[in-house]
């Protein structure tokens, strides 16, 4: 695990899984898996992966690095996870123990990549808390090599747009899911285990051509709702079939 890079960018990341509230909520919230990440995301996330065996995978928002083992006990190569979380890559180290995985931290935004090196950039719900979402798309192009895939999951921007979650009658029960201010791009202050959870909400629109501009071919866009299966070992999870809580994208760096 490296030092923090010595030069910054002017943008000022937030590192809220440091915080200590944040970080014991989260930590019990994917150790216990209770939240949407292991019963909607993650599986949806493993189906669009490539053929890992051989691979080399950077893995952006690597958090305890459960997608690194994944991929190291698949015949990835190496892979390299990034965070900016201390405490987050301390939990990551003590759980790995394959040599092919490495860790360094560094905020997303100012991670530079060597040119041509990946074969595979896969970033787990994180690039939400991304400000400069069009720069990492840009390092992450060059940083593939020919014919190698970006994979990632984000909120949907149909959550992020306006953030204040279900509406519900005097009892309890949800009515609906309000959505206001989407094209109003830009930073949304959100309260997750805490207050002052920075994300910044985009648009469906802006996150697939954004790929495109950047010279990478768009080749699933996915809003993963709840399995038959799921429903039946979680029927609480049949609410997440009134609206999408992840939109996941994959694209491919052009071999010619």
């Amino acid at each position: 695990m490296t030092n923090d890079p010595a030069s910054a960018t002017a943008l000022t990341p937030q590192n809220i899984y440091d915080d200590t509230t944040f970080f014991q909520g989260y930590k019990a919230l994917r150790d216990t898996d209770t939240g949407l990440n292991g019963a909607l995301e993650i599986p949806a996330l493993h189906r669009l992966l490539p053929e890992l065996s051989n691979s080399h995978v950077l893995d952006l928002g690597c958090g305890f690095g459960e997608f690194a083992r994944f991929a190291s006990a698949r015949g990835a190569a190496s892979v390299t996870g990034v965070d900016i979380s201390a405490r987050m890559l301390e939990e990551a180290v003590r759980r790995t123990s394959d040599p092919s995985v490495s860790y360094e931290r560094c905020p997303i935004e100012q991670y530079r990549p060597a040119a041509d090196s990946f074969d595979l950039v896969v970033s787990s719900l994180a690039l939400h808390y991304v400000e400069d979402y069009a720069g990492v798309v840009e390092r992450v192009f060059q940083a593939l090599k020919p014919g190698g895939r970006f994979v990632f999951s984000v909120e949907h921007p149909l959550c992020t747009a306006y953030p204040a979650g279900w509406v519900r009658d005097d009892e309890g029960h949800r009515r609906y899911w309000p959505v206001d201010h989407y094209r109003e791009e830009g930073k949304r202050d959100t309260r997750w285990f805490v207050d002052g959870v920075i994300k910044y909400h985009r648009t469906v629109e802006t996150y697939v051509n954004t790929l495109i501009r950047a010279g990478l071919l768009l080749e699933h866009l996915g809003e993963p709702g709840p399995t038959a299966e799921a429903l039946k070992d979680r029927p609480m999870l049949e609410a997440e079939r009134r609206r999408p809580p992840f939109l996941l994208l994959r694209a491919l760096r052009p071999a010619g």
